[in-house]
């Protein structure tokens, strides 16, 4: 009992951080996205922010949309149903499909095609063609 009470409460408290970033900054969120309390969305270009249903990002994640070195403000989409690994960064500009997954601590420079495990920095493809559940979860075959 008291771990249903734990993971509802954590879940409740996910899902209004979400509504946050999709009222309150205007970013293009799907409400069923669960971003970790520690995961770190870039404020300087919200609007370049968009992520599909399902998808999770975990702690200390960063998803960039602007460079200030290079002045660029390009937009980050990430699939349905994607894990993004803790502390791992995606670059600005990057694309990621549908049940893609990233590893932690891989920095994603270039987009990465739907149903592919990427790992590294740069983050490079070490398996394609999976297929993933609601937050990203793995579905063996």
């Amino acid at each position: 009992m008291k771990r249903f009470i734990h993971v509802y409460v954590r879940h409740f408290i996910l899902s209004i951080i979400t509504l946050w970033y999709i009222h309150f900054y205007k970013m293009n969120i799907h409400k069923s996205v669960r971003i970790s309390l520690k995961a770190k969305l870039d404020k300087t270009n919200p609007q370049g922010v968009h992520i599909g249903a399902g998808t999770y990002i975990a702690f200390g994640s960063v998803i960039l949309t602007h460079d200030m070195c290079r002045d660029i403000h390009k937009d980050v989409r990430i699939g349905e149903n994607c894990f993004i690994g803790g502390n791992s960064i995606i670059m600005p500009g990057v694309t990621l499909g549908n049940s893609c997954i990233v590893a932690a601590g891989a920095v994603v420079t270039k987009d990465v095609s739907s149903g592919t495990i990427v790992a590294g920095n740069p983050a490079v493809a070490i398996r394609t063609n999976i297929k993933t559940k609601a937050l990203g979860i793995l579905i063996n075959e």
